[in-house]
């Protein structure tokens, strides 16, 4: 069987052997998943072990998406405009890197939840590597308007200055802000930070919401229980990241085998799973 495995530090509490279990299962794919604990200085000789051990290749979890992309030979398209990849292929020709996070995201928002990205504007908190990874997508789905806040404005213009390109094309207008002031009452709000994991407060203002806002936690379970509690006392409606990590997961069963699986299942045994577990 191929073994692939999700690498990160932490990687315990990962959904992600559930989900590619039941891919495997639902294509007929000879796939064997599981975990890679990573050393928080180590994270390059771990990967390099596996893959020299016959793997053929991983999902890239916090805080590792930076150093997943420096390791790659070869990008793709959205890997190469984030900068950050949440998915490597390990080729005879060498190694590729892949960003789904993006994908994962935006179909979440557009099909599972069924609001469209088109003429809205966003609020995206933070501007690490899942941040990184989604901000191309969302502008390609026709975000009128996107803010990157963070809480070094430094690095969200980095961001934003690299995709500025983009959205020039697509007509979408990008800001770098402070938590303290990333505005008020957009359509949509995606926290892409680690807060909800730490158990922190969610980092901004709520004025960042209105009345039926979409606000969506990458986090799922337990840990984003609080943002979607904070969501719901605001008026928005609160989702959280358990349909993203489906979808971006199936985008990379897609670029390792060559299928894409439904996820509509998946989604529903997974949330039956943790709610089992609560």
């Amino acid at each position: 069987m191929d073994r692939y495995v999700v690498a990160g530090n932490p990687v315990e509490h990962s959904q992600s052997p559930f989900i590619h279990a039941m891919f495997a299962q639902a294509t007929g794919e000879a796939v064997e998943y599981g975990r890679l604990l990573c050393p928080l200085d180590g994270f390059e000789a771990t990967i390099r072990r596996f893959a020299d051990e016959g793997g053929r290749g991983c999902n890239v979890t916090v805080p590792f998406k930076f150093d997943a992309c420096r390791l790659a030979s070869t990008h793709s398209d959205r890997a190469r405009l984030a900068q950050a990849a949440n998915v490597l292929r390990f080729d005879a020709a060498g190694w590729t890197a892949d960003n789904t996070d993006g994908a994962g995201l935006v179909g979440d928002i557009q099909r599972n939840a069924g609001v469209r990205i088109a003429g809205c504007s966003v609020l995206l908190i933070g501007a690490g590597g899942a941040a990184a990874g989604v901000l191309g997508p969302l502008i390609d789905a026709g975000a009128s308007r996107v803010v990157v806040a963070n809480r070094s404005v430094d690095k969200a213009q980095v961001l934003i200055a690299r995709h500025a390109e983009l959205a020039l094309a697509r007509g979408t207008e990008l800001q770098a802000a402070a938590l303290t002031g990333a505005g008020h009452a957009f359509d949509i709000v995606v926290n892409a930070t680690a807060t909800s994991l730490n158990g922190a407060a969610v980092p901004v203002d709520a004025r960042v919401l209105r009345e039926g806002t979409l606000a969506l936690d990458m986090m799922y379970g337990p840990p984003a229980q609080g943002f979607l509690d904070w969501a719901a006392q605001h008026g928005a409606t609160g989702r959280d990241g358990l349909g993203m990590l489906v979808e971006q997961a199936a985008e990379a069963f897609l670029f390792w085998r060559g299928l894409r699986p439904d996820t509509a299942p998946v989604q529903r045994a997974l949330r039956e799973r943790l709610a089992a577990k609560a």
